[in-house]
């Protein structure tokens, strides 16, 4: 079993992505440290978090112990959750068919479930102009994709058998459903599986990570954090 002595730097935000990998990290009862990352004002743009993220996004994490004792950063939640899942041996497998399991529905998250949610809150919630073609487009595909996420979790406590990154890496996700204009009732067993991995502990001390609350930009009101998320261009 793999020892970590120093503290990994999780750069973090309280977004559902930022939460995926506080998740892995409380799982894992492996030292950390939280440098928040303030997306509202342009944090992720700064020289030395690309360094560290060329996308310009969060979450990234430095280990200073990486797998051949030399420091590692890594960016993207899906990749971050592979290389700590494989470094500590926990919630990935190590048997190739159990771990392409886990990879299929890790794959799915990250390339759909997250991406088409986002954009079901952004025209829902955020555009300055309601879109109604927009609004259909990404409130439909939410449903059909809560809708094979329930039907995955049809005969199966979690997605891809046993606890896995792949339900950390949805469960944040999932905790907005009714944000996302979805009836719980469509979803009985989506629903079940939510509370199941919300009681965790490990989840839990995750949601519980304190930072400075004055410093979560109310989208829908605050213009420049709008400007800072939703009008970058390559520069």
């Amino acid at each position: 079993m793999v020892t970590q002595t120093q503290p990994i730097a999780l750069y973090y935000f309280r977004t559902p992505n930022g939460h995926k990998v506080s998740m892995m990290l409380e799982e894992l009862g492996v030292p950390y440290t939280i440098r928040v990352i303030h997306i509202g004002k342009g944090d992720q743009l700064k020289p030395e978090f690309l360094a560290i993220s060329p996308n310009n996004k969060i979450p990234a994490i430095v280990d200073p112990e990486g797998s051949d004792g030399a420091p590692i950063s890594i960016f993207e939640s899906g990749a971050i959750l592979q290389y700590l899942g494989s470094k500590f041996g926990q919630f990935y497998p190590a048997e190739l068919r159990a771990k392409t399991k886990v990879d299929e529905w890790l794959f799915w998250q990250v390339g759909g479930f997250g991406p088409m949610l986002g954009q079901n809150n952004h025209f829902v919630h955020y555009a300055p102009e309601k879109v109604p073609y927009a609004i259909n487009r990404y409130v439909n595909e939410t449903h059909r994709l809560y809708g094979v996420l329930n039907r995955q979790l049809e005969e199966r406590d979690y997605i891809a058998g046993d606890y896995s990154i792949a339900d950390i890496a949805t469960i944040g996700w999932a905790n907005d459903l009714e944000r996302q204009t979805m009836d719980p009732a469509d979803f009985p067993n989506v629903m079940r599986w939510r509370e199941a991995v919300n009681a965790r502990p490990a989840i839990q001390r995750a949601y519980a990570i304190n930072i400075d609350e004055a410093s979560i930009p109310n989208l829908a009101e605050d213009k420049d954090a709008q400007a800072v998320l939703f009008g970058q261009r390559a520069k």
